[in-house]
């Protein structure tokens, strides 16, 4: 008959076997957990698939290279970096509780992830700031609001969100120090502060999601008041109709791009929500995990949003899924309608 304590020391699986100081592994099984993984990796694939798709259509077709466009592939990057990165070391994690990637990628990865959440938000930021705009003086759009702007806008934007997580962390305890956690080899416990976690609540979220909302109860003010405009004036002369058939698409594009900045608050604030009942937040926490891929979710449903209400993204997917974008002159295809 074997030995109950010999079964006892089979089942014990280290992260790293061959190092005394390794941590114990916690190997998950069952069916629940095996569905549970397949559904995450799925998720992140079609993360990565779908934003990509998102990337290459505004990259290769000269017909959406506009000002809105490149904040929305700015979008796109962040959130293909989310799922290429941060949810298959989630995933990872998951799977057996343990952290193969070494000190310094646990020391760098919560700054990665902090820095694309950042990113994320401040193309929102400017996505609302565009629209504003685009729908309260679109007559002057095209000269206030040009590519090259827009570019250096964005490579602003994600040189602060990096200068402001590299701060956040180092005041949060020393960034590259305290975030490893030193119990045993194999682990990656990044521990957040309650202080810390009501200063990121306000500079990272109450604040700037303050600053859309508010764009966006204009914009829509904006919306109504042009949409009377065009009922009073009907029959007006041709140009005139035209100036108010300008402002009514961009107010309708203000509309779908404010239910994309609507799904971005509906991931992010269970997440603060809870952090704000807890003294310390540390990674390894039911809360973190359940609410932080809610958070993750939000990079997967942006491109379906474009999908939905986007004609140029089902456009340009069909051009790059039947592979017709390696045919001579396809970036000058027309990808927009006619009267958009």
């Amino acid at each position: 008959m074997d030995n109950p304590d010999d079964r006892l020391n089979f089942t014990v699986q280290y992260c790293f076997p061959d190092s005394n100081s390794s941590c114990r592994k916690e190997v998950r099984t069952g069916p629940a957990y095996i569905f549970l993984f397949i559904v995450l990796s799925c998720i992140s694939v079609c993360t990565v698939f779908l934003n990509l798709l998102v990337i290459i259509s505004i990259s290769h077709f000269k017909q959406l290279h506009t000002p809105t466009n490149l904040l929305i592939l700015s979008l796109a990057v962040a959130d293909l970096l989310v799922g290429l990165v941060i949810m298959p070391g989630n995933i990872m994690q998951l799977v057996d509780s343990c952290w193969y990637l070494g000190k310094l990628m646990c020391s760098l990865y919560p700054l990665i992830e902090f820095v694309l959440m950042s990113a994320s938000l401040c193309s929102m930021i400017s996505i609302a700031i565009d629209q504003y705009i685009a729908v309260c003086d679109p007559l002057l759009y095209s000269t206030r609001v040009t590519v090259c702007r827009t570019s250096v806008l964005i490579i602003l934007g994600w040189s602060l969100c990096l200068l402001y997580v590299i701060i956040y962390f180092y005041f949060n305890d020393h960034l590259l120090q305290s975030q490893i956690s030193t119990t045993c080899y194999g682990e990656c416990l990044v521990v957040l502060k309650k202080p810390w976690i009501i200063v990121d609540l306000v500079f990272s979220f109450i604040t700037p999601c303050s600053i859309i909302l508010v764009l966006y109860s204009i914009i829509f003010q904006v919306a109504r008041r042009q949409a009377k405009a065009v009922r009073a004036v009907k029959n007006n002369v041709l140009h005139k109709k035209r100036v108010i058939f300008t402002s009514s698409s961009q107010t309708k594009a203000a509309k779908k791009l404010g239910f994309i900045i609507f799904v971005y608050l509906a991931c992010w604030i269970p997440f603060y929500l809870s952090s704000l009942s807890l003294e310390n937040l540390t990674s390894v926490s039911m809360v973190w995990t359940v609410l932080g891929w809610l958070t993750f979710l939000n990079s997967s449903v942006n491109p379906l949003i474009y999908a939905i209400f986007y004609s140029w993204f089902r456009a340009s997917s069909k051009y790059i899924l039947t592979c017709r974008i390696f045919e001579t002159s396809s970036s000058w295809a027309k990808i927009l309608p006619e009267n958009c």
